[in-house]
């Protein structure tokens, strides 16, 4: 299971993602956090560190968006995590981006609950 977070800020929702997939019986557990803001990766990958468990691997990178969905539509990511609604997510090319990196898109965005995007 490949779980890529395009928005993940500090990992939170990442975090519970792949330890979910965990609980209902994956054994290998694949999790890719993205984000823009060096800070908050920082925290993400501090958080990551307290997570222990084999069947779970997480990286988490300072990247542009639309630039790391490009490299994940080589290998489409079973799931893309988006929570869309920071300044600039509105940008030409977003959308397109995140329907080609993965199987499903979710996004977060409206309040009462996540929206898939692409299936």
């Amino acid at each position: 299971m490949r779980i890529v977070d395009a928005d993940c800020a500090c990992g939170t929702m990442l975090i519970a993602a792949v330890r979910y997939a965990r609980e209902i019986g994956f054994t290998a557990i694949e999790g890719r956090g993205i984000d823009g803001s060096p800070m908050l990766i920082g925290r993400a990958r501090a958080a990551a560190a307290r997570l222990r468990d084999p069947a779970i691997g997480l990286s988490f990178e300072v990247a542009d968006v639309i630039e790391a969905m490009a490299v994940e539509a080589d290998a489409p990511a079973d799931i893309v995590l988006w929570h869309g609604d920071r300044p600039g997510d509105d940008h030409p090319g977003l959308r397109a981006s995140l329907a080609a990196a993965g199987d499903r898109i979710i996004d977060g965005r409206r309040p009462r609950g996540t929206k898939v995007l692409a299936a």
